[in-house]
């Protein structure tokens, strides 16, 4: 499920705008009703505007067709796909498991080596840029709970975040800051000395402490349940995580935890956070009121369920 940017509306089956990114309802889902940024680079000679909604219309007899046109399923409002059309975090944590999937794949046709090469961003290969993008979606195959906390916290947050930057900002902030965090923790680990396993990172922490980041700017005292238990300031969590990394950082102990990732991750989401803040009209008060009605975070497709985001 997700909401239109314009009416705030609920809806199972969004559309996204190809000229804006923006994500609509069915009654904002024309250019010209959501105010769409492709209408000012209108520049068809032949009076039309081609809005991508009407297969009828055909903007200046260009016969170019888009990426998705070429595939060879439906991936239109009423196909197996649509439910992930406009809904950035649910497709990046179908990703996230697929990735889990592949590696195992990985392991059991090619080895550890295989496996490292592919998903596991390292300090002797950085020069492996796949693994910059493959190693935010990647996880450690050999514990469940690493790809299951992220998952959570993606879960619940991510929605948030997404709504308010939209689909395709959310999608830039979630693969650019897991990868600057990745490299940043190798770049640690190269600085202390590569540790005897060969070191290396992977997990999408980063993003997630990213999309926490920009939380914590955007509404400080949001009610987060740590190990959904003990209820804290959303500020207070980010805080304490920083305080940790930092901690671990400089005594270079923290064990296999990614603190620097952590660190980085926080840190780009609280100041892309605050450019949000400053540069969009965001209605942080209602929207983010626990327990709140419609478009809250605890209302009807918010997450957390009733009254609560949790962690």
């Amino acid at each position: 499920m997700a909401t239109c940017d314009v009416c705030g509306k609920s809806e199972n089956m969004p559309y996204n705008c190809r000229h804006c990114g923006g994500t609509h309802c069915g009654e904002h889902r024309l250019p010209e009703n959501h105010n769409c940024t492709g209408l000012h680079s209108w520049n068809d000679p032949g009076g039309v505007f081609d809005s991508g909604f009407d297969d009828s219309v055909n903007g200046g007899g260009a016969t170019a067709s888009s990426l998705t046109d070429r595939l060879p399923f439906d991936t239109g409002p009423g196909g197996p796909l649509a439910y992930f059309r406009g809904n950035m975090t649910y497709t990046f944590l179908a990703l996230m498991w697929l990735t889990f999937l592949l590696q195992w794949l990985s392991l059991i046709v090619g080895g550890a080596g295989l496996h490292r090469a592919l998903f596991v961003l390292t300090p002797q290969n950085p020069e492996y840029v796949w693994t910059w993008v493959t190693s935010v979606f990647a996880h450690d195959p050999l514990g469940i709970w690493h790809i299951v906390f992220n998952s959570i916290v993606i879960f619940f947050f991510g929605p948030l975040v997404e709504r308010y930057v939209g689909s395709r900002n959310f999608a830039i902030l979630f693969v650019v800051s897991g990868a600057l965090a990745g490299l940043s923790q190798i770049a640690v680990q190269l600085f202390q000395g590569v540790p005897p396993a060969g070191g290396g990172v992977l997990g999408a922490s980063g993003a997630a402490l990213a999309i926490m980041g920009v939380l914590t700017i955007l509404n400080p005292n949001l009610k987060v349940y740590l190990y959904f238990i003990l209820p804290v300031p959303i500020w207070l969590l980010a805080v304490g995580t920083a305080v940790i990394s930092v901690f671990f950082i400089g005594t270079g102990g923290g064990g296999t935890i990614a603190h620097a990732a952590h660190l980085v991750g926080l840190l780009i989401g609280l100041g892309y956070g605050e450019y949000v803040k400053r540069t969009k009209n965001i209605r942080t008060q209602n929207q983010f009121q626990l327990g709140g009605g419609p478009g809250g975070p605890g209302g009807p497709g918010g997450p957390g369920g009733p009254g609560r985001g949790r962690f």
